[in-house]
């Protein structure tokens, strides 16, 4: 006789503590107590397991191979999600499969990757950091958010919290960059634009923190690779995000690829259970990436399939994506006693838990509403939310002699490289669901502000052939026809717009980079040009900082522009014509030279950090490239000018239990209206372990008008001060310390304080 468990959940709203969450909802978890009384140890397995989307479900059954077995399981009750099923009259033909067929009718929780929008794509998540804005990025999670769920998803793979100082690897482009607190504010901002005040509410969805842990530290920059860190890194770099996402109450964790200590992390005991169940007291589920599961046998962890499924389940791992081992061998391994049932039974009632908390046990087609799906997906209120979130990504690097903001009417502008008129490369990287060639072009933004005469040369393709999402694209190192026609255009022009950069599927999953550079012939073009018009505006587009030392030598005006997503055209012709005033920073440091990466600002001193003197090379350099990064960390420029003066503390001395008040000026002593991103650091003199040179801890935005003071104030605290220490606690020590105020990490004033008791 077929059950059908059809459940009214009501979500209570709870405080967080900063490393746990507090007491769950009874009447929820007796629903679930009951619930699991009438699943079979099949079924329980079953919503351990999670497929790919396999067969269009509009079509006819599959008969046979490995999509029937895959029908078969969801009939039994066997699958717990689905990823990749997208749009209302697939996501409910699925759904209908396992609540009117199944057993027990359990329903499935529908997982994408809405990594920087869906439809409507915002610019990608680096470039979002660029903004320091976290209303903003919010709002950009809400809105993928809001089109996502109207196709039927309720759950992201979002977002994506690793700490990275290393530019080459590729899913740079996915994070907040290589800040832990900058990362830990974005990641509440991202999550609680995702889940919004109630999950159960229609337009929002189920947030991921991912890659638990340690993957942007992958050595060499090279995805998927081996990952070595200490203790004092693992806790105060790579663990301050996913402890943030935790305190914004994020449903679920993903795993990563990596080895931690030498064991994957989809096996890791220590990762999961220890620390992130235990520890933090986290009550969320896990799910693996893709096949990491099974990647276990090629680390040469696990011997076989069935031992790396024993492997996952014991360490924490509680929903298997795209490996079929636990459905394949956890029955088995807990019927020989190498898995406990109450394991089992922790992994079942954390899935369950959040399908209760999406609603989806009192309605599990509540995103499947055909209306709200034509009314949402990519209606002009989305795309204004993603120009608004572009324009304020873009970072402003170099100005001299006030060559933007562009005139607006009377000029000759020569619009030259192969990402001028792209409408693709710009949606970025991770946009599964945008349409292809869907963005505005920089040259279609342009040609909306009619006072000036454009006009436009590719110089070089920067692919060759067909561009492909899966595979790597073929760029162009060879190909020079068009750079003759872009010099001559060039020529006698009032100003030169270059838009060079990255493609945008050169930069995500896979797609590290042994260099830096602009990529093909670009760099050739660009000095090209420069040779018969020096008056260039070079707009970069990109997923990753880049190596461009020549052109900050030689180029008198560039901005970093990313990879802005389907605005992005419009919203680079707003800052280039100065109808908005750029006010990004740098959430990743730009290097000279890729032999200084991972370069990033908050390294630690060394016991030789100083240049000794002209007779000694005894000190920690490099003998062919100074230290210093090319942009630092924070660093960003506006059309207009701020300074900082007139510092003050309100005391020298903080106790344990005080409050430390830092003020001081800020003026616009410029022409233009704008906004600046103050930034407030400290340092810890001495400490039970080493502590870096600099640590961001506070950061404003604060608008003034041309002329205008404003007094700005911090507080300091000793939840400011706090670490993991030598004594394996978070705490705060006391001793001396220093505080610095600034518009980058490369601070403007400076003082002194101490803690005591």
């Amino acid at each position: 006789m077929k059950i059908y468990i059809l459940i009214t959940f009501c979500l209570f709203v709870f405080s967080h503590s900063n490393y746990a969450q507090t007491k769950l909802d009874v009447v929820v978890e007796n629903k679930i107590d009951s619930l699991m009384e009438l699943m079979t140890l099949e079924e329980k397995v079953g919503q351990m397991n999670q497929y790919n989307g396999f067969w269009n479900v509009t079509g006819p059954v599959p008969e046979k191979g490995d999509a029937s077995s895959k029908f078969e399981h969801l009939k039994n009750g066997w699958v717990g999600s689905m990823l990749n099923v997208t749009g209302v009259e697939e996501v409910r033909k699925v759904q209908k499969i396992v609540v009117e067929e199944s057993r027990l009718g359990i329903p499935l929780i529908i997982g994408y990757d809405v990594i920087h929008g869906y439809r409507t794509q915002s610019p990608i998540p680096l470039a979002e950091s660029a903004s320091w804005d976290m209303d903003v990025i919010k709002a950009s999670a809400a809105m993928a958010a809001d089109e996502a769920s109207a196709t039927g998803i309720n759950w992201t793979f979002a977002p994506m919290v690793d700490i990275s100082r290393d530019a080459r690897w590729g899913r740079v482009m996915e994070g907040a960059g290589e800040d832990p607190y900058l990362g830990s504010q974005i990641a509440k901002a991202r999550i609680t634009g995702f889940q919004g005040e109630d999950l159960s509410a229609p337009n929002t969805i189920a947030a991921t923190a991912k890659h638990f842990a340690g993957y942007g530290f992958s050595e060499a920059g090279r995805d998927y690779n081996t990952v070595d860190v200490g203790t004092s890194t693992l806790y105060n770099t790579i663990f301050p995000p996913f402890m943030a996402a935790i305190e914004a109450d994020v449903k679920t964790f993903m795993n990563s690829f990596n080895v931690l200590n030498g064991i994957p992390a989809t096996g890791n005991s220590f990762l999961q259970r220890d620390v992130l169940k235990e520890e933090w007291d986290y009550q969320g589920f896990v799910v693996s990436d893709w096949g990491s599961m099974a990647e276990m046998v090629a680390h040469g962890y696990s011997k076989d399939a069935k031992s790396a499924a024993e492997s996952a389940a014991n360490a924490g791992s509680d929903m298997d994506m795209e490996s079929y081992l636990y459905v394949k061998h956890l029955k088995n391994l807990v019927d020989e006693g190498k898995v406990s049932v109450d394991k089992i039974d922790d992994a079942v009632r954390r899935i369950l838990r959040v399908k209760y908390e999406l609603g989806l046990f009192d309605d599990p087609y509540k995103y499947c509403n055909e209306e709200r799906e034509k009314a949402v997906i990519g209606s002009d209120k989305n795309k204004a939310i993603a120009l608004d979130m572009a324009e304020k990504s873009i970072v402003l690097l170099k100005n001299e002699n006030q060559l933007l903001p562009l005139k607006k009417k009377g000029m000759n502008i020569a619009v030259i490289g192969p990402l001028a008129a792209d409408k693709n490369s710009p949606l970025g990287g991770w946009r599964l669901a945008a349409e292809d060639n869907s963005a505005v072009s920089v040259m279609e933004g342009l040609k909306k502000y009619k006072g000036n005469k454009l006009y436009h040369e590719k110089g070089v393709e920067l692919v060759k052939g067909k561009e492909a999402f899966v595979f790597e694209i073929d760029i162009n190192t060879t190909d020079r026809t068009g750079i003759a026609e872009a010099v001559e255009v060039a020529k006698n022009k009032d100003v030169v717009v270059m838009v060079l950069g990255e493609h945008g599927f050169q930069s995500g999953e896979g797609r590290s980079r042994a260099n830096l550079d602009l990529p093909g012939l670009q760099q050739e073009l660009l000095e090209a040009v420069y040779a018969v018009n020096k008056n260039i505006v070079l707009v970069l587009m990109n997923g990753r900082p880049l190596t461009i030392n020549w052109a900050d030598e030689n180029i008198p005006a560039i901005v970093e522009a990313w990879q802005l997503g389907s605005t992005s055209g419009d919203a680079i012709a707003k800052v280039l014509y100065g109808d908005y005033n750029p006010s990004g920073k740098l959430p990743m440091t730009f290097p000279r030279n890729v032999g200084q990466v991972p370069l990033y600002y908050n390294y630690l001193s060394t016991g030789r950090p100083t240049y000794p003197g002209d007779d000694l090379v005894f000190w920690t350099h490099y003998t062919d490239e100074v230290n210093t990064p090319l942009y630092e960390f924070g660093y960003g420029l506006s059309y207009t000018e701020f300074t900082y003066d007139n510092l003050k503390l309100n005391t020298n001395s903080l106790s344990k239990t005080g409050e430390l008040k830092v003020s001081f000026d800020l003026s616009n002593t410029g022409k233009y209206e704008g906004k600046e991103v103050v930034q407030l650091y400290i340092q810890d003199l001495f400490a039970s372990i080493a502590r870096p040179v600099k640590e961001l801890k506070d950061f404003k935005m604060v608008s003034l008008k041309p002329g205008e003071t404003k007094n700005v104030s911090f507080t300091i605290t000793t939840k400011t001060l706090e670490f993991y220490s030598a004594n394996n606690i978070w705490e705060s020590e006391t001793g001396d310390f220093k505080v610095f105020i600034g518009g980058s990490s490369t601070t403007q004033l400076a003082s002194d304080f101490t803690l005591n008791d």
